[in-house]
């Protein structure tokens, strides 16, 4: 049988069922989707592919979902390091926003932040952030996977003047990317503390009749309970539970605030927790309960954040963190094992996502979304356990090459769609630009 590409790893992780490890198995693909996995003696009789690669050291995976990014904020890395989340954001990160946002900010930033997120195997993305359009056509022109965040806050910028053209303007790009092959739609509300009762009940409605996902900054800080209470006599989760907002739509990030009893009623509404621990390491925002929100059967994918606040798009490093740090704040070592971590940063996300259907683990039917990892290096001998050896001892460095949709965008360690030293240069440019202005 004639098909498009057979790849060759010494194993292959599909996450789905857990913890298996598939060995001298190949991958076939056609026509960007995953026709089979089989033994390699057996598919190097049956297929006569186009494209083969033999990768005799490397585990394949699926490609990692990088469940919340401000991707084109990666031109603010290091700008304003070592604060706390409110005052980095008010004194330092709004104030550059309302100076330098625009289309061109948004696609050059965009640019760096998928290059980087490819080159360390990420090959989805979910942005929240300005001018989506221009984030959800960046991300399809390089080839990657992306679900554009709908931003809405109460207060105007570059993109809106206020909630009502927020909405307006977020329906016209789920519209422009309705039946995109690879760029989706969600409802991206800032945080309870900068969106008001009537634009939260107006995405609800509207995310039930378009059936996408809500994505949303939720008990980030103890600031934010604070002022919750302060201002509506209650803690933000609960007006969410309220609004009607508290459902299987909802993607709650960063969660570092959520309270025992509050757990449960968190996880009989089938919400997703989206889990930042370097970022929330970073700006001291607190411990995300994870270990709890598991057992209580919360399902938790695996964020950066944005570059502004992390300082790097690196999931591989994400998945490490989640995994000691569950470790130690549960007490409990057999916390977020290397399985549960390696789940967490792939299918976990695209759960969260709503693209489940189409990628997040190794199954035929679904979207060839790949990423091979060299685990043949001095660094990761000797290897008893592939999946543990990913998450304690590899790092983004290892991936040599990443598909999505069966479309080779990293090959040997080299971008085929991007251009790296342009991208270099436009963010050199971007750094004289807001350094000088101070």
């Amino acid at each position: 049988m004639n098909i498009d590409t057979l790849i060759y790893p010494r194993w292959i992780i599909p996450v789905v069922p857990e913890q298996q490890v598939l060995e001298q198995h190949a991958l076939a693909i056609q026509g960007g989707t995953i026709l089979e996995i089989l033994p390699a003696e057996e598919a190097r009789t049956r297929f006569h592919p186009k494209t083969t690669h033999e990768l005799p050291r490397h585990a394949l995976i699926p490609g990692l979902i990088n469940a919340h990014t401000h991707a084109s904020m990666s031109l603010m890395r290091g700008l304003a390091d070592d604060l706390p989340l409110m005052s980095w954001l008010q004194d330092h990160i709004w104030p550059a926003e309302g100076r330098w946002i625009s289309e061109e900010f948004i696609a050059d930033g965009t640019r760096l932040a998928i290059a980087e997120m490819l080159r360390g195997g990420t090959t989805c993305f979910n942005d929240m952030y300005f001018f989506p359009d221009v984030t959800g056509m960046t991300a399809a022109a390089a080839g990657m996977r992306a679900v554009v965040g709908l931003i809405a806050i109460d207060f105007p910028s570059a993109w809106a003047a206020g909630p009502d053209e927020y909405i307006s303007r977020g329906l016209e790009v789920h519209d422009q990317f309705r039946n995109h092959g690879l760029v989706s739609t969600a409802f991206a509300p800032h945080a309870p503390y900068t969106v008001s009762d009537e634009p939260f009940e107006r995405i609800r409605v509207l995310a039930d009749e378009l059936e996408i996902p809500i994505h949303m900054h939720v008990h980030e800080t103890r600031d934010e309970i604070n002022h919750g209470i302060e201002r509506y006599g209650k803690r933000p989760l609960q007006r969410l539970y309220e609004l009607g907002l508290l459902s299987p739509a909802l993607t709650a990030v960063h969660m570092t605030q959520i309270e025992p009893g509050e757990i449960d009623r968190f996880a009989e509404s089938g919400a997703s927790v989206v889990h930042c621990p370097e970022s929330n390491l970073k700006l001291a925002s607190g411990f995300c309960p994870v270990q709890q929100l598991h057992t209580a059967g919360v399902n938790i994918a695996i964020g950066t954040d944005g570059a502004a606040s992390n300082n790097d798009l690196d999931m591989f490093s994400e998945m490490r963190t989640a995994a000691l740090l569950a470790k130690g704040v549960s007490g409990d070592a057999s916390a977020v094992p290397a399985h549960s971590a390696l789940r967490m940063a792939t299918l976990n996300g695209a759960r969260a996502l709503g693209i489940a259907d189409t990628t997040g683990s190794l199954e035929p039917g679904k979207a060839a979304d790949l990423v091979a990892v060299d685990l043949g290096s001095l660094e990761t001998q000797p290897l008893y356990h592939p999946i543990s050896q990913l998450v304690y001892a590899t790092g983004r460095d290892k991936v040599t090459d990443v598909w999505v949709a069966g479309r080779s965008l990293l090959h040997e360690r080299r971008l085929t769609t991007l251009d790296p030293r342009e991208i270099t240069l436009r963010a050199d440019e971007w750094r004289q630009r807001i350094g000088q202005a101070g």
